[in-house]
This record gives structure tokens, C-alpha cells and sequence, in this order.
């Protein structure tokens, strides 16, 4: 990506950290994050152990999957565009912009692949943890160094598994993206050799606003999928310039179909 290009999407995105930007989009306010989770690292070893031996996740997924796909089709409208981009079989990785809760939902909803993805420790309550684990989710112990998440990512791409990642991390807090990726995409992306697909979702931002009866359309884009040379242990810099490339990736997908608009993205892939 030029210079040129980086340029103008910086000035399509805004700044992420205004929050007068946030407000300007008559957005919901989120609940300020909870970074470190205070339970031990062996709570969570039967989370890790299920889903590093289970080969794929089980009917749990699917009821899910089901109740999801149909919710986000009656009130988001969610329609997806170029899923044949996903591969069909093999490892590979969706990698979506973050802004709700439903990304993960809204990213599989085009695939009959059955997406795992690793979720915030703090999610992994009694009452609705169990479904997390059977649905083949697992848990990333933010503001700690979580090798475990990382290696079961690992385990999961090289059983042939579809996973999604997301380059920023935690979900922005505005309409626009942030500003920087983390490494840890672009660490499995190299470690693992699987193939990444970026991904837009425009609507997302404003799924939390969904208390004041606010149901915005939700798109989904796919796009052609990144294949990166297998690197056994890449250095911060080489997983840090993967995760970049990827990011650019998505910024160019989000912001040129967020301007480009629903309509228009769906009959230029029609045709």
C-alpha cells in the first residue's frame, strides 16, 4: 500500500480515540474495559483442554450458530458479499474489523465453516461459560501474558480448523477503526502458514445501540485471502509487518465499502 493511499485513509477514518466522534455517530456508550482478570491460570485448563482435543466444535455450535444467523438476519438485515473468498476446507483465518460483540457471529454467518475464536477471559461466567466451551470457544487472559491461547490458535489451524482473529484486538470504541494492529495475528499467520481473509463489517458499530431500538444493516465483505511464507519463529518485527499488511487489508475493505454503500458493493459483485 502507497504512501498516497495510507494518507487517505487516515483521513477517512477520523481519529479512533475522540470521543466526540463517537457521540457525532450517536453511538451507545460502552462500559469502560476490565483488562486484567483476577482468577488463577488454572481456571481456565478445561477450557483449553476441550478445545485442544475436541476436533471440531459440536451440536452446541450449531444451535448457536442457528439462533444467531437467524437474529442477525431479521433485525441487522446482514448480507454477505465475495464469501466464496473463504476457503472451502483447510486452515484458514477470518479476520474481521471489531467493533460488537456479534463480529464473530456476523463473520460466519456467510460460511457453513464453523468458526472458533479465542474470547476475554471475563466473558467465561458461570451460566454461560459451558456454552463457550461446547460451542468451541476459548478464552485469551488479556493484560497477562496468555501463552496457552496462543498455542491452542496454533492447534486449531494445524488440524485443518477455521478460526477468526482480530487484528485490533478488543473492539474499537467508535465508528472507525484503530489505528494500529496487534502482532498476534501476524505471529499465527507466519507460525502457522494458514491463509488469512480480510474482512469488513460495516453496521457493527452500532449493534450496541440496539436498547434504543436502533437495528443497523450490517454488511459483510470478504476479501481475497493473504498467504504468508511459513516462518517457524518469526521475530516481533516479521509478525508485527504480517499483522500490518493484513490490517491495510481490512482499512481498505471497511472504509471503501463503507463508501461505497451496501447497494453498490452487492451489484459490483453481482456482476
Amino acid at each position: 500500500m502507497t504512501s498516497d493511499s495510507r494518507g487517505t485513509l487516515a483521513s477517512m477514518a477520523g481519529s479512533p480515540q475522540d470521543p466526540k466522534t463517537a457521540d457525532a455517530e450517536g453511538l451507545v456508550e460502552l462500559k469502560a474495559q476490565v483488562y486484567k482478570d483476577p482468577r488463577p491460570s488454572e481456571y481456565f485448563d478445561r477450557f483449553y483442554a476441550y478445545t485442544n482435543t475436541a476436533k471440531h466444535p459440536g451440536w452446541v455450535y450449531t444451535v448457536v450458530r442457528v439462533l444467531t444467523v437467524v437474529y442477525a438476519r431479521t433485525f441487522f438485515r446482514i448480507r454477505g458479499i465475495d464469501s466464496h473468498n473463504i476457503p472451502s476446507s483447510g486452515p484458514v483465518i477470518i479476520a474481521p474489523n471489531h467493533f460488537s460483540h456479534m463480529d464473530h457471529f456476523f463473520a460466519g454467518a456467510a460460511t457453513r465453516r464453523k468458526l472458533q475464536f479465542m474470547a476475554k477471559s471475563q466473558l467465561f461466567v458461570k451460566g454461560i461459560q459451558e456454552v463457550y466451551r461446547l460451542g468451541g470457544t476459548f478464552p485469551v487472559r488479556r493484560g497477562q501474558r496468555d501463552p496457552r491461547a496462543m498455542e491452542t490458535s496454533r492447534i486449531i489451524l494445524e488440524r485443518g480448523g477455521s478460526m477468526v482473529m482480530y487484528c485490533e484486538g478488543g473492539r474499537s470504541r467508535s465508528a472507525d477503526l484503530a489505528e494500529t494492529a496487534k502482532r498476534g495475528i501476524g505471529q499465527i499467520a507466519l507460525e502457522t502458514g494458514a491463509p488469512v481473509v480480510p474482512t469488513a463489517i460495516l453496521g457493527s458499530s452500532h449493534v450496541r445501540n440496539w436498547k434504543k431500538g436502533d437495528f443497523p444493516t450490517v454488511t459483510v465483505k470478504y476479501a481475497p485471502p493473504i498467504r504468508f511464507e511459513k516462518v517457524e519463529h518469526p521475530t516481533k518485527e516479521q509478525a508485527q509487518a504480517a499483522a500490518d499488511q493484513i490490517f491495510d487489508e481490512i482499512k481498505t475493505l471497511y472504509y471503501g465499502l463503507r463508501e461505497q454503500g451496501r447497494e453498490a458493493a452487492l451489484k459490483a459483485a453481482r456482476s
